[in-house]
């Protein structure tokens, strides 16, 4: 049995409850996790019914493991698996998922990705960082005077959906839209979403496509120099995107583009101010910038919970046998904190050189965006530090509600 708060844990019968609403939990999940590698790093969660992993080897050989994938219907039928019918309150945003590069498999996902991963590829982001640069600036501006703010409405949120938009050639303008839409729909990725989120995510997939569908009209007649006209005109072996793939894509690049980007500026904020660590050695240079920034995304990943499909009937090394249509869920957060791989792992140590962290994924469905979302941080964040050196926490930032996504509700902070 394990001391920790919210957590039971049967570790000779690898079973575990653990409550996600518990705010013992959501709040700090570090003291959860190291009980877990103590005890049993695999383990079937008794509340979400289906095996969990919390390995650092464990999580890294699943994600790359073709055995599994992140959608089972092109291999199996609803029946076969004792699937429910699509629920006809999700029908808007089903029909984005149904073409996101997140949820497909080869050789749909190999063709979707080829299109789109030339503009996300390192030496082309690159080309971003004189705009990332004025952008952050640009921003601080804004609040500087004001010897408070609270950074994650008027900083974090506004950098990276201000550079995917102009990537993606949507008028900056929309970006209030596009945050209230992102926000409603990542609500049906946490555990259990509640009927009337799932109603309010099924709208707000609605009313983004048809925003979207409007946009894609525009270019087609009007093509400019960016992505969204690169993705319209885009063939591999004589095809090119539908109108479906190119709405449910670009919600994906909007949505992903952002949302644990803005979670991540602020995590890591907060562990920089409440670490003790001087930030003036911490953006020394490029070198200790980009460790301390890897070194948050290890010690605060945004992304706790990625899931899998068993595409067949398989048996793992550890005895567990799944069944073909199982789900497993892959802890991203808890992998990062593995004591096998790092030391002092629940330790904020900017001048770590362990092995890389796992908060981008692996494999196939690794983060297309991982280099942008790198890149947006390591500018972002010493010009923050740079422009404030007396920024400090107001107070104690409270933490969502929302397993899944490890970010703050707000962040208040002073100087």
């Amino acid at each position: 049995m394990s001391p920790v708060p919210g957590i039971t844990i049967d570790g000779p019968a690898r079973r575990v409850c653990l409550d996600v609403r518990n705010p013992d939990f959501f709040r700090d999940p570090l003291p959860a996790y190291a009980a877990l590698h103590a005890q049993c790093p695999a383990f079937f969660w008794e509340e979400q019914q289906q095996w969990y992993f919390a390995g650092y080897d464990q999580v890294n050989a699943l994600l790359r493991d073709r055995r599994f994938g992140r959608q089972i219907l092109h291999v199996a039928t609803r029946e076969e698996l004792g699937l429910p019918e699509p629920k006809p309150h999700l029908k808007d945003f089903d029909a984005l998922e149904a073409h996101s590069l997140l949820e497909l498999e080869p050789p749909a996902h190999t063709r979707l990705r080829t299109l789109v991963n030339r503009a996300f590829v390192s030496r082309q982001i690159e080309q971003l960082r004189p705009e990332i640069e004025a952008l952050s600036h640009a921003v601080i501006d804004t609040f500087e005077k004001d010897g408070k703010v609270e950074l994650l409405k008027t900083y974090a949120e506004t950098i990276p959906v201000t550079i995917i938009a102009r990537m993606l050639g949507i008028p900056v303008e929309a970006a209030p839209r596009l945050l209230d839409w992102s926000h409603r729909m990542v609500k049906m990725y946490v555990f259990n979403p509640s009927f009337d989120t799932q109603v309010d995510a099924n709208q707000a997939s609605a009313e983004f496509a048809d925003y979207l569908k409007g946009i894609i009209a525009e270019k087609r007649t009007m093509p400019a120099d960016d992505l969204l006209t690169h993705m319209i005109t885009s063939e591999k072996d004589g095809e090119r995107l539908s109108e479906a793939e190119l709405v449910s894509t670009t919600v994906l690049l909007l949505n992903a583009g952002h949302e644990a980007t803005v979670h991540q500026i602020g995590n890591a904020v907060r562990t920089i101010l409440q670490s003790g660590f001087p930030p003036a050695e911490l953006f020394a240079n490029a070198e200790t910038t980009e460790r301390t920034v890897e070194e948050c995304l290890r010690f605060s990943a945004p992304l706790h919970i990625f899931q899998r499909y068993a595409l067949s009937d398989i048996e793992l090394e550890e005895g567990i046998a799944l069944k073909k249509g199982d789900k497993i869920g892959l802890m991203l957060g808890a992998a990062n904190v593995d004591p096998r791989k790092f030391s002092a792992p629940d330790m904020f140590r900017p001048d770590r050189n362990e092995c890389a962290n796992l908060s981008f994924g692996a494999g196939l469905h690794f983060c297309i965006g991982a280099p942008l979302a790198r890149l947006e941080l390591n500018m972002s964040l010493p010009i923050l530090f740079q422009r404030l050196p007396r920024m400090r926490l107001k107070d104690e930032p409270p933490v969502k509600d929302s397993f899944h996504f490890h970010g703050l509700e707000r962040l208040d902070l002073v100087w």
